[in-house]
């Protein structure tokens, strides 16, 4: 077996390896048009690969936005995730795969902040420039344990959703300044959200499952798609009344081969059921786009994730699954405290569960409630201005500061270590 073992490494290495060599020439057959030198003021640094696109796509209506205002482009360092970024990114897109390469791009552009939408590990490798903010703007609200990760130390700022994120740093981060160094702004990806029907306007009640990954580590194993979602999605797609959309996390499977054949078999269950009933119109979707899923559903089923406060910033129904892992760490401070739970041993039941959701009118006020909690002031606009108005703040400390360290170097020493690391060697960063 351990030879078995060692023979599929091997490949598997090997056809890293060809992959990534093919993809820097199709890179370098690109040379995209970059910033004039001293022209780019704010950074935001991607130092992931494909899989952990989602993060940054969801930043890209606001950066756009934020890009009429000031300067913005987006660093990366995979040259796989630079050609996907290169076709979609609505703001220029600059490739330093090599630390020297980074380098060289501090020293001609004039940074004032850096923008991070993941705790990736070569994040490290930026922070060394100290001539600039560091920001983490994260790539999602929730209750989850990476949202208290001490790692929000490592920045000189983060911008969070609202109250909730306050009153969690404070509680969970030993020594954090939450008061100057966590500045709340809404989500302003809320009001930008994308995307068009992909099914009729009929009158079949819609049903989104909208599951995460399996997770890395036990305290993080939030997944249902193995426990809840083959039940889950029988029940619905059986039914003649009811409409499925399923929206997996990008990564399911990605470690455990039974989330990955439950998913599979999710998907192909779908395409059965449409085959059956031109009608359906069931939807299994994997699409860059995040929003419309979000606002049109009747009613929504997502594990501990982001996607439970995107959906909670509707005010629309809500259920979260419980997570069978008696290891899976679970904050019951804020809204998961309150929230409709579904059990594994309940998914097959989800249609009378479902009904009971929309037809209860107390449970809409206490979303409302908490949607406040989490988001502040929901109303179109408003996080967008949020935003704007965070960024303008530390524009202009950066101004005082730099009046203060006038003539001061903007770069350091380049590390030897990682320079020419590949992208498939990084570990996953993904929420």
């Amino acid at each position: 077996m351990s030879v078995l073992s060692d023979l599929k490494a091997v490949r598997r290495v090997i056809r890293n390896a060809v992959r990534s060599r093919a993809t820097r020439t199709e890179l370098a057959g690109r040379q995209p048009e970059l910033p004039e030198p001293g022209s780019i003021h704010i950074a935001v640094y991607f130092a992931d690969t494909r899989v952990n696109l989602y993060q940054i796509r969801q930043w890209y209506a606001p950066l756009a936005e934020l890009a009429k205002r000031h300067p913005v482009a987006i660093i990366t360092r995979s040259p796989g995730a630079t050609l996907t970024l290169l076709d979609e990114s609505p703001v220029p897109v600059v490739y330093r795969r090599r630390v020297v390469d980074l380098e060289e791009f501090v020293v001609e552009q004039d940074l004032r902040l850096v923008l991070y939408v993941n705790q990736n590990q070569k994040n490290f490798q930026m922070f060394r420039y100290g001539r600039m903010w560091h920001v983490f703007i994260n790539h999602g609200e929730s209750d989850k344990m990476y949202m208290t990760t001490n790692q929000f130390k490592a920045y000189d700022y983060a911008l969070v959703a609202g109250q909730a994120a306050l009153d969690r740093l404070s509680r969970k981060l030993w020594a954090y300044d939450v008061e100057h160094r966590a500045i709340p702004i809404g989500r302003p990806q809320a009001d930008h959200f994308s995307g068009e029907l992909r099914y009729p306007d009929d009158d079949r009640i819609v049903v989104l499952y909208a599951p995460t990954w399996e997770g890395d580590r036990p305290a993080a194993a939030y997944g249902s798609i193995a426990t809840h979602g083959q039940a889950l999605a029988a029940a619905v797609l059986a039914s003649p009344r009811h409409r499925l959309v399923y929206r997996p996390h990008p990564r399911s499977g990605v470690i455990s081969r039974e989330y990955r054949d439950a998913h599979r078999a999710i998907v192909a269950a779908i395409g059965d059921a449409n085959r059956a009933d031109a009608g359906a119109h069931h939807v299994y979707d994997d699409g860059p786009e995040l929003g419309w899923q979000l606002a049109a559903a009747d009613v929504a089923i997502t594990d501990i994730s982001a996607m439970i406060y995107d959906r909670l910033a509707t005010g629309k129904p809500i259920l979260v699954t419980r997570p069978s892992s008696p290891d899976a760490e679970i904050d019951d401070d804020g809204f998961l405290g309150v929230v409709d739970w579904l059990t594994a041993d309940e998914a097959g039941d989800i249609l009378a569960i479902a009904d009971r959701a929309l037809l209860d009118p107390a449970a809409r006020e206490k979303l409302a409630t908490w949607s406040t909690h989490y988001f502040g002031d929901t109303t179109p606009g408003v996080a967008t201005q949020r935003f704007h108005d965070a960024i303008d703040t530390l524009i202009a400390e950066w101004d005082r500061h730099a009046l203060i360290h006038l003539g001061d170097r903007r770069s350091s020493e380049s590390d030897p270590l990682d320079e020419d690391e590949d992208e498939e060697g990084l570990p996953p960063s993904g929420d």
